[in-house]
């Protein structure tokens, strides 16, 4: 049940939100036009940057949403009068940059010597977050008030700290082609937002066992700061823009009229581990705030 005070709640976070949109500059513009010679805006990625399980489907294979941050993006000042290529998937790994998913190109297609921006979220499926998230809350029974997630992927190998290395060479391979594709283009790497509480402390809403509420976050802080670095190396037009930060205190664990990343148990029009409306509109500020910058 909603009460009074939880809708107050809630219109006061998508005020903030708004406001912190509107100061930043991501307000909507007249919608992209055409260009020739091929896209001019060419966002590649993961669900992240798909805008999965929000309304206004643009592409059901692969969940594409208006709703998603390089859409909106394509909506504003920096996308006016640029034609938008979306070849974002759900599901999508970096071997999907080079390599068909289902019926879908490789992403890396859809560049040319015309496109002038590229972001990228990507990497998550690579470390196998479905997978990761379902094993925690399988193995929580065993150690309620322990790691046993932790112990899991940790003991004899750091199996997700490999897979967090294999990303980041995959993403540094994804950096250079799309310079070679697209010599004028600026590049945006978009990390991901705070999906679990920053402090460490879970919740009762989420089952996974209390110590592995920071191993998760930790897990997510180690792929974010790959994808940082690559950027980081990538040269002059090359940036990172961080979701996380912005995001601190609106993880899966908040109240449901705070929350920019849903819980296992997601509200309606939105899908679970996943940014909702809020989440998406901060992660294209942050995108935003890099494209501006020279």
């Amino acid at each position: 049940m909603i009460t009074h005070h939880s809708k107050r709640l809630s219109r006061m976070c998508r005020a903030a939100v708004v406001t912190a949109v509107a100061g930043a500059g991501l307000l909507p513009t007249a919608p992209a036009q055409a260009a020739g010679d091929g896209p001019n805006y060419v966002a590649m990625g993961d669900s992240y940057a798909s805008g999965a399980g929000l309304s206004g489907v643009k592409d059901a294979e692969c969940d594409r949403t208006t709703g998603s941050y390089p859409s909106l993006v394509a909506g504003t000042s920096a996308g006016k009068n640029r034609a938008f290529k979306d070849v974002t998937c759900s599901g999508a790994t970096t071997h999907s940059i080079f390599n068909a998913q289902g019926t879908k190109p490789p992403q890396i297609d859809a560049l040319t010597p015309n496109t002038k921006l590229v972001t990228l979220t990507i990497g998550g499926n690579d470390v196998g977050f479905t997978g990761v998230l379902a094993t925690c809350v399988l193995v929580r029974s065993s150690d309620p008030g322990g790691s046993p997630c932790k112990k899991h992927f940790t003991t004899g190998k750091d199996v997700l700290g490999e897979r967090i290395n294999t990303v980041e060479g995959r993403v540094r391979d994804t950096i250079t082609e799309t310079r070679r594709r697209s010599p004028d283009a600026k590049i945006v790497v978009v990390g991901y937002p705070s999906l679990f509480p920053d402090s460490g402390v879970g919740c009762a809403e989420v089952p996974f066992a209390r110590g592995d509420f920071a191993f998760l976050r930790d897990t997510t802080l180690k792929l974010n700061r790959a994808l940082a670095r690559r950027a980081a190396a990538g040269g002059t037009g090359v940036s990172y823009a961080d979701t996380y930060a912005p995001t601190i205190g609106h993880d899966m664990c908040q109240p449901r009229s705070r929350r920019f990343i849903e819980s296992l148990t997601p509200a309606a029009g939105s899908l679970a581990a996943h940014p909702n409306g809020f989440g998406q509109l901060v992660m294209a500020a942050a995108a935003y705030d890099q494209i501006l910058k020279p």
